[in-house]
């Protein structure tokens, strides 16, 4: 089974939030920077990427962008802090 990863892309101000999920967490991130990741991160510049986490198979992923994206702004911010205090675009490390 392939590795899933759900991921948190911000634009520059920090004011807007797309949360994702993917096999191929570089390529995918690549796709968001060049506007063609989808239409919610081109229309708002969701090119940052500020969290990631990787899950054992794309089902449990794809569990966790669910549950994720009905957690309210607040939760997710202090989830992103927990390992991106400074929220700094983490794609260089990727």
């Amino acid at each position: 089974m392939k590795i899933g990863y759900v991921y948190i892309m911000m634009n520059k101000n920090r004011t807007v939030l797309y949360i994702g999920v993917t096999s191929d967490l570089k390529q995918r991130v690549h796709q968001h920077k060049e506007g063609k990741g989808s239409v919610f991160t081109s229309k708002y510049n969701c090119h940052d990427l500020v969290y990631y986490e990787t899950a054992l198979d794309m089902i449990q992923a794809i569990e966790r962008e669910k549950k994720l994206k009905r957690w309210h702004r607040e939760w997710k911010l202090n989830l992103i802090k927990i390992l991106n205090p400074d929220l700094k675009d983490l794609s260089e490390d990727i």
